[in-house]
């Protein structure tokens, strides 16, 4: 009897968790959407744009390291081929769906071949040699945009500015399309994470040989998982482009791109996929409100160097970033229950 009556309520603490799993990202994205209703068109929208955006992203970086332990340097090669090809496809037809739709399909082949390529020549090496070569391919794609022989394209360092098509001619439009991607990203992640492949994906982060010795073909798992991520990656950047409706090689960036993208996932939480959304967003919003009292509060005209105190502080006592610790807290106490 006692038996039993554990066994229910560990099901229904169970189900619990499944509804809220369903429950608060949804009761967030209603949210989210209402906000062109409470604040109306300015720089909340254009800021929530970029965090979108990066959201997407970081969702992308956070399948690999989360969920596979592969670090790349160099994965703003995906998001900037995603932002030049519709820049370049929008700003050379007047703005069209056609060419917006072009645009994206372009990125998305772009970046199969290069996650197989890069994966073929890296994938079979130790994992600092594949972080040096993904950074190695990344500088090729950030010196090619900024080249004279590709300026007829991308108009080199001056940037390229696009026009977007009709429906995508308000603000408020943009910031729906960003945010709709967002959600149909996170439900694909989220599937993807969950399924068998998600499972081996685990297995080889945890024990990489024993999944090898189980029969499992890591290689192969590890190029699925790098070119799902290289398309969303891609997604991301095409998300930045349109919202911005300019492109310039800052999108090619080690430090502004690949490296914040890293920290944008240890602060939400490795391996939770929706933590890189909220890491993106705390990067963002707290980068753009110190950077306007810089102007205001002579302190805080060195900002960076809070972005180091609080990076300190979450990786020495947080170390599994929010995201991850608020579950594991959770955990634990259905565990001491």
């Amino acid at each position: 009897m006692v038996s039993e009556m554990s066994t229910d309520r560990a099901l229904q603490r169970g189900g619990l968790r499944a509804r809220r799993a369903v429950i608060v990202p949804l009761a967030l994205l209603i949210l989210l959407a209402l906000v062109p209703v409470l604040t109306g068109s300015g720089g909340v929208m254009s800021l929530l744009v970029q965090v979108f955006a990066f959201g997407v992203f970081a969702m992308s970086y956070d399948l690999l390291i989360g969920y596979t332990r592969i670090i790349s340097f160099g994965h703003a090669m995906f998001f900037g081929t995603g932002a030049y090809a519709v820049a370049i496809c929008l700003s050379r037809s007047g703005g069209t769906t056609v060419s917006l739709l072009f645009g994206l399909a372009i990125a998305f082949a772009i970046a199969i071949a290069l996650s197989l390529l890069v994966a073929f020549l890296s994938l079979r090496v130790r994992e600092t040699y594949f972080a040096m070569i993904t950074l190695a391919v990344g500088q090729v794609f950030s010196v090619l945009a900024g080249s004279q022989a590709l300026r007829s394209l991308t108009q080199g360092n001056d940037g390229l500015t696009m026009t977007l098509p009709m429906w995508l001619g308000t603000d408020t439009s943009v910031y729906y399309f960003c945010l709709g991607c967002l959600a149909v990203v996170a439900v694909f992640l989220t599937r993807f994470v969950q399924s068998p492949v998600g499972d081996v994906l685990k297995g080889i982060r945890e024990n990489e040989s024993r999944a090898f010795a189980l029969g499992h073909s890591v290689v192969r798992v590890k190029t699925l998982a790098f070119a799902v991520s290289g398309l969303v990656a891609a997604l991301g950047g095409a998300l930045f482009a349109i919202g911005q409706a300019f492109v310039s090689t800052t999108v090619y960036d080690v430090s502004t791109v690949s490296l914040n993208v890293l920290l944008m996932v240890i602060i939400g939480g490795m391996g939770t996929l929706y933590g890189g959304v909220l890491g993106a967003a705390i990067l963002l919003c707290a980068e753009t409100w110190l950077s306007n009292l810089a102007g205001s509060v002579p302190i805080f005209q060195n900002y960076l160097i809070l972005f180091g105190i609080l990076y300190i502080v979450i990786v020495r006592f947080m170390p599994k970033g929010i995201l991850g610790s608020l579950k594991a807290w959770g955990g634990r106490r259905l565990w001491n229950r």
